[in-house]
């Protein structure tokens, strides 16, 4: 592929100034890429209309073309030309949640390009809560689909650097308007499913959805352990190797207490091969370990600080060229529950259950 120079345009996260995202969403009106942050983590964006765009997008990322982005948009009532219908249940919970990390899946208009949906009969939709993405979409007067802005399967990204990191020479420009506020990346709930189903827990927590909702399931393949095989993915992170670094993950689930010892083990055991070891703790236990790398994601009673770390110490690691991390298994409420989908993936599935 063509190597770009990859322009790097610093923005105000509250006030982003005019001139930049004017050239920002000149690239994209062009049918350019563009790297820009959301609330959740940075997102490559093109315009989800123009099939030659979102081809070069995928190819970017070297990302499968079975792996459908999520499109951003700029206001609820951008959604109405994308989809069939809405639904009652989806106009509330746009409402009550939009702008915010909930994708909503539904099934898609005509006008939407089948390479934007990866061939399905489903549209994956959510408006970003960040004045820099909500500048752009405005600008840029499109629909943006936005899948997270770094090599396919690598953690996503959550400041500019991590993108530059991956994909400089690869894009036209990156929005940099500092860290990302929540670290992982949009719930997803199926709105063409009865009753419905959260395909990728995310920034809007079960719980909350469950509040407004009642009756809302959790998909086998969102709370999986092993891997699943699944056919046609109606969101992202479902279905290919997704949030790894380089190094071997392996997770250890269960009470803190054994944990503990079973990772401190696996850590001696591993140095003992002569493997350069990282830990990925959390406060309460980080002294604890005996490693060459211990690093916490922050305090198991505060897992907004722990969901906003996990991808930017994953990737820390890397760059410590550590040969193996063993994480510690976190709670799974709130968003717990989306760390732990990240964590399994990242290690795909090699979990050790700690007894």
């Amino acid at each position: 592929m063509l190597v770009k120079k990859t322009l790097l345009l610093k923005v105000d996260s509250q006030n982003p100034e005019k001139e930049k995202i004017q050239k920002a969403a000149d690239f994209i009106k062009k049918g350019g890429l563009v790297a820009f942050p959301t609330e959740t983590v940075y997102g490559l964006g093109a315009d989800a209309l123009n099939s030659k765009a979102i081809f070069a997008l995928f190819e970017a990322k070297r990302r499968p073309l079975d792996n459908p982005p999520i499109v951003h948009v700029g206001d609820a009532s951008d959604v109405h030309r994308l989809v069939k219908e809405t639904t009652p249940k989806a106009e509330k919970l746009m409402k009550i949640f939009w702008p915010g990390p909930l994708t909503l899946i539904f099934k898609h208009s005509t006008i939407v390009p089948d390479v934007t949906v990866a061939g399905l009969d489903t549209i994956a939709i959510r408006m970003p809560n960040h004045n820099v993405a909500l500048a752009l979409l405005k600008e840029s007067r499109c629909p943006i689909a936005a899948p997270s802005a770094n090599l396919a399967g690598k953690p996503s990204p959550t400041t500019a650097k991590h993108v530059l990191d991956d994909l400089d020479g690869r894009i036209d420009a990156v929005l940099d308007a500092g860290p990302t506020h929540i670290g992982v990346e949009s719930t997803v709930l199926d709105l063409t499913a009865m009753p419905p189903q959260i395909l990728r827990p995310g920034g809007t927590p079960y719980e909350k959805l469950k509040e407004i909702l009642g009756d809302v399931r959790l998909h086998p393949v969102a709370v999986a352990e092993k891997e699943m095989p699944i056919e046609g993915a109606r969101s992202p992170g479902v279905k290919h190797k997704h949030y790894a670094p380089n190094a071997e993950v392996v997770l250890v689930e269960g009470e803190i207490s054994v944990v503990k010892e079973k990772v401190k083990e696996l850590a001696e055991s591993h140095r003992r091969e002569s493997r350069k070891v990282g830990v990925l703790a959390t406060d309460e236990t980080a002294d604890y370990y005996r490693a060459d790398v211990v690093k916490s994601l922050g305090s198991r009673n505060d897992l907004a600080t722990v969901a906003k770390n996990l991808f930017r110490l994953l990737r820390e690691f890397d760059s410590e060229s550590v040969d193996v991390i063993i994480a510690e298994g976190i709670p799974t409420e709130g968003l717990g529950l989306a760390v732990m989908n990240r964590l399994r993936k990242a290690a795909g599935y090699k979990i050790v259950k700690a007894e």
